[in-house]
């Protein structure tokens, strides 16, 4: 953006006021890290507990549905007959919305579903970020650096591995997850069924589930995360694809053993951003002086400082995002993120990972640094990983499988 933009803003370096953010996800007590947990716990795995309050059961499925925020839910409730009625029966003390991780994005929000923890422990803590010790930005979702051992990056046990040592423990996903970093990073154990369309996975759990004991089941769907991308949220094929997730669910219910306390969750939520509001900003030099990387997501943006710089060059730099959006974003320091709890409680050989300043987008923009991301980022339509609700509240949905004699929904 031109600086004549804003010809009468001063952003020359000023002193940092900690900014106001909206609340840190409610970690420990309704996020995204606490439905594996509780789900175990249900079944009486010892070292868990059960703080989403769900039913004593000795099945559990908990399905994953990528992108399916909260809102999205509420508002496409004509597509989801089956849900609804879900939703219609109740759902008793186990709540019906959930915190995402923060940053609201797969990469972070899945770890803490995996490992139980938040970001600030697994490390987890964006789409791609800053490897110290490499001093170069890694991906962490698809495309994982040579140089990053997922189980040193992320070195907690996984719920699925501490499960597994007392119940059955499957993963149902698409074959590309099975041997996956993100999988080896934090939802590694037990054992591993791919099937590539939703309704292969169907018919793969229930014929897990009908041998099994005491079981613990995590059955993982991206297609609606996919089409919001591509098309958006509000676009005829994402409605589809929501169709399609409330089938499978009233499959899951149909076809799982009687009894089977069956969970629906998902990692985050979406909105759609209008191509004109996908901004490069890289384009403009203010945003990016005194910058050496840059990371994170297009509603999340993480700007790490150069070596070496001061106080001065990150209260300028914050001045200038400031002047360039205004209440479009929420731009803040590192010291402020660890000071609102946005990652939780950091360890140490996290913190680095973690911008010197990030840029969160509230209104529906998107930002890009197109030096080092493919032009064909900027075609996303649906969008995620800031702090709006739209982005971090997730549903939770909790009833029993009426077993293959079931004729609900």
């Amino acid at each position: 953006m031109p600086e004549d933009r804003h010809p009468n803003v001063d952003v020359s370096a000023r002193p940092h006021r900690p900014v106001v953010l909206p609340a840190a996800p409610a970690y420990g007590q309704r996020s995204i890290a606490e439905v594996l947990t509780s789900a175990a716990a249900s079944l009486g795995v010892d070292g868990f507990a059960n703080t989403l309050g769900l039913p004593a059961a000795s099945r559990v499925c908990v399905v994953l549905a990528d992108g399916l925020g909260r809102n999205l839910l509420k508002q496409k409730s004509a597509h989801t007959p089956f849900l609804r009625s879900v939703i219609q029966a109740g759902q008793g003390e186990v709540p019906v919305w959930l915190d995402s991780a923060f940053p609201s994005t797969t990469a972070a929000a899945l770890a803490s579903f995996g490992t139980g923890l938040a970001p600030g422990q697994h490390g987890m803590v964006g789409y791609d970020v800053l490897d110290p010790e490499q001093d170069k930005v890694v991906n962490l979702l698809g495309n994982w650096d040579a140089g990053v051992d997922p189980a040193v990056w992320q070195p907690f046990p996984t719920v699925l591995e501490r499960a597994a040592e007392h119940v059955d423990v499957t993963t149902v996903s698409l074959p590309q997850f099975g041997g996956s970093p993100m999988t080896r990073a934090a939802l590694r154990g037990g054992n591993f069924i791919s099937a590539t369309t939703a309704h292969a996975r169907t018919e793969a759990a229930a014929e897990a589930m009908s041998t099994a004991g005491p079981s613990l089941m995590y059955f993982y769907l991206n297609e609606l995360d996919k089409a919001g991308h591509r098309y958006g949220c509000q676009s005829e094929q994402w409605e589809h694809q929501l169709e399609e997730l409330d089938a499978t669910m009233k499959r899951l219910n149909a076809s799982l053993p009687a009894g089977t306390t069956i969970l629906l969750t998902a990692d985050h939520g979406m909105l759609d951003v209008p191509e004109q509001q996908r901004i490069d900003f890289s384009a403009d030099p203010a945003l990016v002086e005194g910058v050496r990387h840059t990371a994170g997501e297009p509603r999340m943006v993480h700007l790490y400082l150069e070596n070496g710089a001061g106080k001065d060059v990150r209260d300028r730099l914050l001045a200038a995002w400031r002047a360039r959006f205004g209440e479009q974003v929420w731009a803040f320091t590192r010291e402020d993120a660890l000071a609102a709890g946005l990652f939780g409680e950091v360890r140490t050989a996290v913190e680095g990972r973690i911008g010197d300043v990030m840029i969160a987008a509230r209104d529906a923009v998107a930002l890009y640094d197109t030096r080092r991301v493919r032009p064909t980022a900027m075609e996303v339509v649906g969008q995620h990983g800031s702090l709006t609700k739209a982005e971090r509240e997730v549903p939770l949905l909790c009833f029993t499988a009426g077993g293959r004699s079931s004729r609900r929904g």
